[in-house]
């Protein structure tokens, strides 16, 4: 049946939207806007956004979307409820205003971590972040990198999860660092790791480690593999307090190898975790802006944008083009 709005498209056998396409930038990415808009050659969305003297939070648009494809960019960094349920309340508006598809760009997804029930009486609330997103009426997700590949099925809706992982190794293959070794943080991010090194024909090591409480204080335990007169390659998926890199950092120095470089896609950075990094002499920090960073935060901090990767990818689900062909996937 043919949706107010859409055409078919015999390739894909669905309704797509025949409008012209709209983009928002919300309160947490706005350092996205240039990059994406001018990928684009389009002028961001206009709306009002206040906040009430009792936390409400009031969206009104400046301009209809009617019958339009309508993209709203919005991460999750700090403050993480208001900037979630901004975003919310502005997909609300625009399913109201009739666009004919709402689709949201979400760089860091919150809750990414609380992806099963591990312990007794615990919630799994990636969980039900998913289903608010679908309550609020979206069409379409995207995010980039998500901590556990499962909460992807969390979702009734198609999504993408773009990787971060090609723009990072492509910087780190460019700097040609001799006596590489790839390291993850993480055993959980072992996976990751290995395409790590296969991309850069290096091999790799793993920290193991595990925590002792819900806090975030990792104790390290071992490390899988040589690192003694190598160079190293720390790899994560996000960083928040640092106290796991600060193990990690000294794990791999106690096994004797030389300089540490750090790379990561998510930087849910504090001042208490850069007053961890900045002691650890790490030779170069690199990481995205999928959480906007201070410029001058520490001077050995590469922050690499994922806006033209994002506008790519908006510009292939407008036009029903594959996302995967994007990374020969």
């Amino acid at each position: 049946m043919k949706v107010p709005g859409t055409k078919y498209d015999p390739e894909t056998r669905d309704w797509r939207p025949s409008g012209e396409i709209k983009i928002f930038f919300g309160s947490s990415a706005q350092h996205l806007q240039p990059l994406i808009c001018d990928y684009l050659n389009l002028e961001p969305g206009k709306y009002e956004r206040q906040m009430f003297s009792n936390e409400n939070i009031f969206i009104k648009l400046g301009e209809s979307v009617r019958g339009k494809d309508v993209y709203v960019v919005q991460t999750m960094s700090s403050p993480v409820h208001e900037n979630f349920f901004e975003m919310l309340i502005m997909v609300d508006a625009l399913k109201r205003d009739s666009a004919a598809r709402v689709n949201v760009v979400i760089p860091y997804l919150c809750y990414g971590r609380s992806d099963k029930k591990d312990q007794p009486r615990v919630p799994i609330t990636a969980r039900l972040v998913a289903n608010m997103i679908e309550a609020a009426g979206v069409d379409r997700w995207m995010t980039v990198d998500l901590h556990a590949g499962q909460v992807q099925g969390f979702f009734n809706i198609p999504g993408d999860v773009i990787r971060a992982f090609y723009l990072l190794s492509d910087y780190v293959r460019d700097k040609n660092i001799p006596d590489l070794t790839v390291v993850s943080a993480d055993l959980g991010y072992a996976k990751q790791a290995r395409n790590w090194g296969e991309a850069l024909g290096m091999p790799v090591a793993l920290v193991e480690k595990r925590r002792v409480d819900n806090a975030e204080r990792p104790e390290v335990m071992s490390i899988i593999g040589s690192v003694e007169g190598r160079n190293v390659l720390l790899v994560d998926d996000e960083v928040n307090t640092g106290s796991s890199i600060v193990n990690a950092v000294k794990i791999c120095r106690d096994s004797g190898c030389k300089d540490v470089y750090l790379a990561f896609t998510h930087g849910f950075m504090t001042p208490k975790t850069f007053e961890k990094l900045k002691p650890l002499g790490l030779k170069e920090i690199i990481l995205t802006d999928t959480i906007a960073q201070a410029p001058d935060s520490l001077p050995n901090m590469t922050v690499l944008s994922v806006g033209p990767l994002l506008a790519e990818i908006i510009a292939r689900a407008h036009q029903g083009r594959s996302v995967g062909e994007l990374f020969n996937e």
